[in-house]
């Protein structure tokens, strides 16, 4: 039998050594910190008036999005990648929610003039 011995030398693990149990508990904080933000607009700020529902839509909006880039960001390890893998796929969603409101623009155009022929 031939000996193997597995290590990460050579393998190109390396890159990934950035994601330390530290690295991922101030991570883990961040998506907490924000998720606890949604819910003080959600239950105390829209509720009592200081924020207008309109208002705390857009803010969802952003927070949400915050969330995801950190979760593709670390967890799916892109933050690790090559800058071409990077943009090719930012660029990529980018266009899809350009898409998405495009056609519900569109969508919502053609239902309402339908609706008054």
């Amino acid at each position: 039998m031939s000996e193997h011995s597995h290590t990460t030398e050579g393998h190109g693990h390396d890159e990934h050594a950035g994601l330390s149990k530290g690295k991922i508990w101030k991570v883990f904080g961040v998506l907490l910190l924000i998720t606890v933000i949604e819910f003080i607009i959600a239950l105390v700020l829209i509720p009592k008036g200081y924020m207008t529902q309109h208002i705390g839509n857009y803010v969802y909006i952003v927070l949400t999005l915050l969330k995801a880039f950190y979760i593709v960001a670390y967890f799916m390890h892109l933050k690790y990648e090559k800058l071409g893998l990077q943009l090719s796929l930012t660029v990529s969603f980018i266009f899809i929610i350009y898409f998405i409101v495009l056609m519900l623009t569109e969508g919502g155009f053609l239902n309402l003039h339908m609706l008054h022929h």
